[in-house]
């Protein structure tokens, strides 16, 4: 089944989350055919990906790396990648 999977790129600078970037691709194949495609597409799409801003806090400050990472390990990064979601009109639980 083609199903849309995002190469979504998180870009840091001075230990901030200063934005993200996302390419998007539809594809047929299993999980692991889709992964591999991303992998191999890493290097074009962070050149031709879309640019979204990073979330900032109630102070206009960028979120520090660390509680990206703290995010991470506990999977709820996926949270702060709502709208590209939405722009590229992935399904709920998209392969990224």
């Amino acid at each position: 089944m083609e199903e849309t999977i995002l190469n979504i790129f998180v870009i840091i600078d001075n230990d901030e989350v200063s934005a993200f970037k996302a390419a998007s691709h539809s594809k047929n194949g299993d999980d692991r055919e889709k992964i591999e495609y991303l992998k191999k597409n890493v290097k074009s799409d962070i050149e031709k990906a879309y640019y979204f801003d990073a979330p900032r806090d109630s102070n206009n400050r960028l979120m520090p790396y660390k509680k990206f990472s703290k995010l991470e390990r506990q999977e709820k990064q996926y949270f702060l990648f709502e709208e590209i979601f939405k722009k590229f009109d992935a399904p709920e639980s998209p392969l990224i």
